[in-house]
């Protein structure tokens, strides 16, 4: 896998977790290097050894190397395109184009999103979510707000956090109906 490709799947992974929506619109290049795939929290699963390397493919991105995207307007991408070919390409050009927009390819979001190569072995079969109807309300685990008591909630009203999804009581990475162990911990996952 590419240095790119493992970026657009990184960002494909942190809309679908923080607003699925966004994935079919446009998305400011600012928002992007700074709040939806920052270089600081995500260098060790994009594998990039430093901020400069993480620029370079993130100006591959917007100048539509491999299809994953175009960046408007038009002429944000011929420059792009232009200073990826240079021998020392201009790394601020990202600061200049901040308000420049990423429209991601519908057909590469499919594919990243129907490519989730973690779940390869998990079982297939779907387990609804329980309906909540505590006395007490329950909380989103990722951001602590309340959520609606005596219906089926599969996302967090707040965050929009999936919440249909088990979660390790050690660990909370996310499992897979059937796991009897984490993937990620190894803890026992109880059966109910």
């Amino acid at each position: 896998m590419t240095d790119l490709e493992r970026l657009f799947l990184q960002l494909v992974r942190n809309l679908t977790s923080i607003d699925p929506g966004r994935l079919r619109q446009p998305l400011p290049l600012g928002d992007i290097y700074h709040s939806i795939v920052p270089y600081r929290a995500y260098r060790r699963a994009l594998q990039l050894e430093s901020s400069e390397d993480y620029e370079l493919v993130l100006m591959q991105l917007c100048a539509g190397e491999g299809g994953f995207a175009r960046i408007e307007p038009d002429e944000a991408g011929t420059e792009f395109a232009a200073e990826i070919q240079s021998p020392n390409p201009d790394l601020t050009i990202i600061h200049r184009h901040e308000k420049a927009v990423i429209c991601l390819d519908p057909a590469a979001v499919a594919k990243a999103l129907d490519r989730n190569p973690e779940l390869a072995f998990a079982p297939k079969e779907h387990v609804e979510p329980a309906i909540r109807k505590t006395d007490s309300p329950e909380r989103c685990f990722r951001c602590g707000a309340g959520l609606p008591l005596g219906r089926v909630v599969k996302f967090c009203p707040q965050c929009g956090q999936n919440l249909a999804r088990a979660r390790c009581r050690e660990c909370k990475t996310e499992l897979e109906p059937g796991w009897r162990h984490c993937v990620a911990c190894g803890a026992a996952v109880s059966e109910g």
